[in-house]
């Protein structure tokens, strides 16, 4: 495929679940005319909870698959895989490959008045301290308070962002976060930007929140520039779903925080890659 071919072929973007629909929504918006093609392993869910050994394998088989499609570049959309696969895919495939911690974590760095920052995601990205470990890179004097909110996943996956139970959650996790001095908060884990509006809410005007699906769409433009891969057809993109499982309701729900009516999403056997 000539480089001029390649402008025009997809970007693939792959999640858990759900989750990553907020990275595609952005590129939708920041790059309109990209196609997209979108994977979520809805068989798999949650990322969370399982073990760096098989967030890399799932990962490499997602990839696989993607390249199937002829993907120019592979967003993972996904902070948990982006936390503990992105370093190691990265290494294996010719395409860029980009995930959604270092945009976040730049992003919080460039925010944060004080130096301290908190970060809401799951067990496996906290534990793994990758946010810790970018931002100190990028401010060495900085204080990162990190807190898993395993329920928040199913929460968003369940449809009960807008529920009065989902206050309380946010209350259980994130108490003794609001009783320290962060001034900024990355919402490290895609689903996490669906709670937003309510996780703002929690925290008054004081913290700024950092949605790193909007800075991911951000560095996936300038990295598409520099290669000369940013699609110039002039016409609005074309998007494709794929999940392992259950793909009504993922219809469903991506129809619900998407700008537009997803027609169909396909299901395959992520295995067989």
């Amino acid at each position: 495929m000539g480089n001029i071919d390649r402008k025009y072929a997809p970007v693939g973007v792959f999640d858990s679940g759900v989750g990553g629909l907020t990275v595609a929504r952005e590129i939708m918006r920041q790059l309109p005319e990209e196609n997209v093609v979108y994977f979520g392993d809805t068989a798999r869910v949650p990322y969370g909870s399982k073990s760096k050994n098989n967030i890399i394998r799932f990962s490499r088989q997602i990839i696989r698959f993607l390249e199937t499609k002829g993907v120019k570049a592979i967003v993972i959309a996904c902070n948990t895989a982006s936390a503990l696969a992105l370093d190691t895919v990265r290494q294996e495939v010719e395409i860029p490959v980009i995930g959604v911690i270092e945009p976040g974590a730049r992003a919080a760095v460039r925010e944060t008045a004080n130096g301290c920052i908190g970060v809401a995601g799951t067990e496996a990205t906290i534990r793994s301290e990758t946010y810790t470990k970018v931002i100190k890179r990028l401010r060495p004097d900085a204080e990162v308070i990190g807190k898993a909110c395993p329920l928040f996943v199913p929460l968003v996956e369940e449809g009960f962002a807008r529920h009065h139970i989902t206050e309380e959650v946010i209350d259980i996790y994130l108490r003794e976060m609001k009783d320290t001095d962060i001034d900024t908060m990355i919402l490290g884990c895609t689903h996490y930007p669906l709670l937003r509006s309510r996780i703002m809410a929690y925290f008054g005007e004081n913290v700024h929140i950092v949605n790193p699906a909007y800075e991911t769409a951000m560095d996936l433009k300038e990295i598409l520039g520099k290669e000369g891969l940013l699609n110039d057809s002039g016409r609005p993109g074309e998007y494709q779903f794929y999940v392992s499982d259950a793909a009504e309701k993922f219809t469903a729900f991506a129809g619900s925080i998407l700008p537009y009516d997803v027609a169909a999403t396909r299901q395959i056997n992520i295995e067989e890659y």
